[in-house]
């Protein structure tokens, strides 16, 4: 059996331009506003502009993939919002090891 060549594509996120509104994330994840300032509060998900205003807050569209990520570890596992952050930040460390193993096991043959 001969091993077929194997390509793999990565890719990262180099700019994500802020474009979602507070308005316009909580209509988009169907989660009222005033729990999306407490999610900040919690650190769950960061403005990436607009400082201490929330009027002004703006948020990455990964805003967005990160509090469906959290809705979903809450509903299938019972994770509450006070370690919800943590929850997030440590899979998403998991998944940048994982990516990063699978680049060296193919430049190293494994």
């Amino acid at each position: 059996m001969s091993k077929q060549p194997v390509m793999v594509i990565g890719a990262e996120i180099v700019e994500e331009r802020p474009v979602l509104s507070l308005t316009q994330l909580s209509e988009m994840c169907g989660i009222a506003p005033d729990m999306l300032v407490e999610y900040v509060r919690l650190g769950i998900i960061e403005p990436s502009e607009g400082g201490s205003s929330v009027r002004r807050w703006r948020f990455r569209a990964s805003a967005l993939t990160r509090l469906y990520k959290a809705a979903r570890l809450q509903r299938d596992l019972g994770v509450d919002a006070s370690s919800m952050a943590l929850v997030l930040d440590l899979l998403e460390d998991m998944e940048r090891m994982r990516a990063r193993m699978r680049r060296l096991e193919h430049l190293f043959g494994e």
